[in-house]
């Protein structure tokens, strides 16, 4: 769902752009109460994997392929606020380095893909967290319809924008039938994706894992007849408590699928490309300003081996992405720790 230039007109992006801008400001603000010690270095990773995995098309009708948002993936790893910022950051990466999704959009992506997909994603997840007995399958199962329903819900908020800007006279009726049909249907995908990974990180480590935060359950003990509460157990140590493994395994699995298996990814249009060349939205379409950039179009230029030209440039984007997302969840940390009056108390009370 990466907007090209020319889709919506300049007033409506510039409107999205300044919606982005405030949103990532207070998404700014938030992540400081979200992130932690342990929970800090592996919003990068989360940046990179999101990064990798969106190199993976998927097919899901004749001629359309899909892949990962990361909305819901990234509000559930580490947080909403966190979760905007780090789809930001690969929005920011594909845009400038790989020439998808364009520039003057950039506000349109990162309210579609970033903020909707994350806000939505995360509100469903909550309630069903509530509603659904408390678990690990329960994360699972929350995690998976939270992911399905953000995927279409990017697609609307797509629709009204093209209501609003969009620079050809189309059907709306239609374009929304089509770009919701076809997002159901990717959605699946993103949900699958989603509850995988969710699950496979709370199987481990569900203390690394913001939406599962209150899936521990104080002891109870029955004395004289009466259950109270059991004395908290004391703190691993912090050797055993290091995030490095869980993030060792997550870099080398996003080197490997952006640097050898995205070979394998489809290569029909996705859900927004098929829409758009079938009803006509992309008749105004633009150049992208980073057309001639070394990695544009995810390739390496003047590497004539395809299969060797997209590995390097999967594996180049996975570790910038990874040294941008760091390097901004670092500074975001650092302040958490120089202004501890953003911090809530509810946000130091562990996993």
């Amino acid at each position: 769902m990466h907007v090209p230039d020319g889709f919506i007109d300049a007033p409506t992006s510039a409107v999205t752009g300044v919606v982005a801008a405030a949103a990532v400001a207070v998404s700014l603000r938030g992540a400081r109460r979200e992130l932690d010690e342990r929970t800090a270095p592996l919003a990068g990773l989360v940046a990179a994997f999101i990064f990798a995995v969106q190199m993976l098309n998927f097919p899901v009708a004749a001629g359309t392929s899909g892949h990962l948002l990361g909305g819901a993936l990234a509000a559930i790893l580490v947080g909403p606020c966190t979760g905007v910022l780090c789809v930001s950051v690969v929005l920011l990466m594909q845009g400038i380095l790989f020439a998808d999704g364009g520039l003057t959009a950039l506000g349109v992506n990162i309210t579609n893909m970033a903020i909707v997909t994350t806000v939505v994603a995360y509100a469903v997840f909550r309630l069903l967290v509530k509603v659904l007995p408390r678990g690990r399958r329960s994360i699972t199962v929350a995690s998976f319809a939270a992911a399905l329903l953000s995927v279409p819900a990017a697609a609307l908020a797509f629709t009204l924008m093209y209501a609003v800007g969009g620079t050809t006279d189309v059907s709306l009726g239609k374009v929304a039938t089509a770009m919701v049909g076809v997002h159901v249907l990717i959605g699946l995908g993103e949900a699958t994706i989603t509850a995988l990974t969710v699950g496979a990180v709370v199987a481990v480590r569900p203390d690394l894992v913001y939406g599962a935060r209150d899936l521990r359950q104080r002891l109870r003990l029955r004395v004289n007849g009466e259950l109270v509460d059991a004395p908290a157990a004391e703190p691993a140590p912090v050797a055993a408590r290091s995030p490095r493994k869980v993030w060792a395994v997550g870099l080398v699995t996003s080197l490997v699928l952006a640097g050898f298996v995205s070979f394998y990814a489809s290569a029909s249009p996705d859900g927004l490309e098929k829409v758009a060349a079938d009803h006509g939205i992309d008749k105004k379409a633009e150049d992208h300003a980073a057309a001639d950039s070394p990695l544009a179009d995810y390739g390496v230029k003047d590497v004539t081996d395809a299969r060797l030209s997209g590995g390097l440039a999967g594996v180049i984007g996975v570790g910038v992405t990874v040294v941008a997302g760091s390097a901004v969840f670092w500074a975001v940390r650092r302040r958490r720790t120089a202004h501890p009056a953003d911090v809530s108390p509810a946000s130091t009370s562990g996993a």
